[in-house]
């Protein structure tokens, strides 16, 4: 669980301005750090069924989040993808 300490640290990371928690990228930051938690989750816990449900919602989440952010900036896509080390869409 992103505690609201880490949250923040994200949002500031990443948001545009001081107050911006809803852009694109503050979103795809924070669901790829819930998605680093609950991957490590994982590996612990390999039988939790309902986190790794959870878990491919999130990615799915993050899919369309970084899907918009491609079609609406890709200067910003690919520079997001590059600070949080993701693999590129190679369309």
């Amino acid at each position: 669980m992103i505690t609201p300490k880490k949250k923040k640290e994200i949002i500031n990371e990443f948001g545009i301005h001081e107050t911006d928690t809803g852009s694109a990228q503050v979103q795809i930051a924070v669901t790829t750090r819930r998605i680093k938690e609950l991957v490590s989750h994982l590996k612990k816990h390999p039988k939790d069924r309902h986190s790794r449900r959870g878990l491919l919602s999130l990615v799915n989440q993050r899919r369309k989040f970084l899907n918009f952010l491609l079609s609406k900036s890709p200067r910003s896509y690919s520079n997001i993808i590059k600070k949080l080390g993701l693999k590129k869409r190679t369309t």
